[in-house]
């Protein structure tokens, strides 16, 4: 069996995806320390922890691993449990860089990471169901700012009364975030009883959205019930009480007492629903690459030109040009992709097949290796064609219905991209 399976995504010597699969709210370890909060104390080694400074990660569950006709691991449209207290406390390579991270997991009753994971507390306190979201309650923080800057966040004299509120301040025009859509989100916080600021996706210098299914129970549920309803643009004030926010067990290494409500301020960059595509006039691919039929949400066609010898090197050809920023190494991106044989054109696998994105985090080693090349500094927004040598795809290894030193063509929409958990 081949070290790498014949979707872009690569297994250990045991056919099975790596662990992790999480959503996560990153925070730099320095923003911790400027906010006031003491930074974590003794965190566990990650398998490859780097020297810097580990971020702090408001994360999910473990993600269930299906298995996809191809026979890799995928991932599903729906499925997890709600992240919401603080159950191990877990260092990963921070994919791309050498910085650390911390991810906060809902205790299962098993294991949530791999075997060096420490859990946080010794007694796992119950867990009180989620109230029912109110867009009011009797007092509410007070906001200042526009979309797409870091908010201000005033809270009244009165203590928060226990509502889970989720209220819209301005509305977007965009598309409207459904259950299980692909969310891109800036954020900035505030411990409501104890007025510290809690660092945000906008005290980064170079600060990029975070990335997450909407509603599907991967992240703590003031932020994976937040969304849903609401339009890509909005502005949305969250009050999340213990139950919505880390529970019982509080937050030890953001300063959060099991007794406090947390403020949020989400602007939703974007949603892209699981069948998404890419949509536009395409730019014709150079004579001696493979030409490019666009069928809607269907499989691209892929025609090989006869005659062309397999290269030696990664070709690349931007087919249409995206907006967005460019994808940087250890990003999360949500794509939809075909792949083909260069030799003849036969499609050996597509995610449009199965109407769901598939999402990598580049710069990590989980894709081979001509995806994490071709997707790295291209833009948000646009459809590439590569042609990947044997030499940077599965090599001498055969796999599934890819023979051996196969030169592959795949043509890439990248939807979005953000801060993911990825480990």
């Amino acid at each position: 069996m081949s070290e790498k399976l014949s979707s872009p995504d690569e297994a250990d010597n045991t056919g099975q995806l790596r662990p992790g699969d999480r959503e996560s709210i990153v925070v730099p370890a320095e923003m911790l320390t400027q906010a006031g909060w003491a930074p974590p104390a003794n965190p566990a080694p990650g398998p490859a922890a780097g020297s810097g400074e580990a971020p702090q990660v408001f994360a999910s569950t473990q993600r269930k691993v299906d298995q996809s006709e191809a026979g890799y691991a995928e991932d599903p449209g729906s499925s997890g449990r709600l992240g919401a207290i603080l159950g191990t406390v877990l260092a990963v390579l921070l994919i791309g860089s050498a910085i650390t991270m911390y991810e906060v997991n809902k205790d299962s009753g098993k294991p949530a990471a791999k075997s060096d994971a420490k859990p946080a507390a010794t007694d796992t306190p119950s867990q009180d169901p989620v109230p029912p979201i109110k867009d009011n309650a009797k007092a509410l923080p007070t906001v200042t700012g526009d979309f797409g800057s870091k908010a201000t966040i005033t809270v009244p004299q009165d203590k928060p009364d226990g509502t889970f509120v989720v209220k819209e301040l301005s509305a977007g025009s965009g598309p409207k975030v459904e259950k299980g859509n692909w969310v891109s989100i800036d954020y900035t916080a505030l411990d409501w009883n104890t007025g510290k600021e809690i660092p945000g996706s906008y005290d980064e210098k170079a600060g990029k959205p975070q990335l997450f299914q909407a509603d599907s129970g991967k992240l703590i549920p003031a932020l994976d019930k937040a969304v849903a309803g609401h339009k890509a643009g909005s502005r949305v004030l969250v009050v999340a009480p213990p139950a919505a926010a880390f529970g019982a067990q509080g937050n030890s290494q953001l300063g959060i007492a099991a007794t406090d409500s947390l403020v949020f301020v989400l602007d939703i960059r974007q949603a892209t629903a699981p069948d998404a595509v890419l949509s536009g006039e395409m730019t014709a691919p150079p004579a001696d690459m493979p030409q490019v039929k666009d069928n809607g949400k269907k499989p691209f066609d892929i025609t090989p030109v006869p005659g062309v010898p397999d290269p030696t090197e990664l070709k690349s050809h931007v087919l249409i040009q995206g907006k967005g920023r460019k994808v940087e190494a250890g990003e999360k991106v949500v794509v939809q992709y075909t792949g083909a044989l260069y030799k003849d054109g036969k499609k050996f696998d597509s995610s449009l097949d199965r109407n769901q994105a598939y999402t990598f985090a580049t710069g990590a080693g989980s894709v081979i290796e001509g995806w994490d090349k071709g997707v790295v500094g291209q833009n948000i927004g646009s459809r590439i064609e590569l042609v990947i040598p044997a030499s940077l795809a599965y090599k001498d290894q055969a796999s599934g219905s890819i023979p051996a030193n196969s030169t592959l063509v795949f043509v890439i929409d990248i939807l979005d991209a953000g801060v993911g958990g990825e480990d």
